[in-house]
C-alpha cells in the first residue's frame, strides 16, 4: 500500500515529518524534494507549448472584442 506524508527537509537532510505514522515494521519510502520556485518552473516549462497555441490567429479573431 502507498501512502503519502507530508515531511520537510533540513539543510543538514534531516527528514522531519509533519504528523505521526504508525508502522508495524521498518519500509522503504521515496522521498520528492519540492523546491519553492517549482511553480514559476513549470509555467517557463509550459511557456513555448502554450504560445503555440496563444498566438494562432483563431485565439487572435476569438479574442478581437476585448481589444
Amino acid at each position: 500500500m502507498l501512502r503519502a506524508v507530508e515531511a520537510t527537509i533540513g539543510t543538514d537532510g534531516a527528514v522531519r515529518l509533519h504528523e505521526p505514522v504508525q508502522l508495524k515494521h521498518s519500509c522503504r519510502a521515496i522521498v520528492t524534494i519540492i523546491e519553492d520556485s517549482e511553480a514559476s518552473e513549470t509555467a517557463y516549462l509550459s511557456q513555448e507549448v502554450l504560445s503555440r497555441d496563444w498566438e494562432r490567429p483563431e485565439e487572435d479573431s476569438a479574442w478581437s472584442h476585448l481589444q
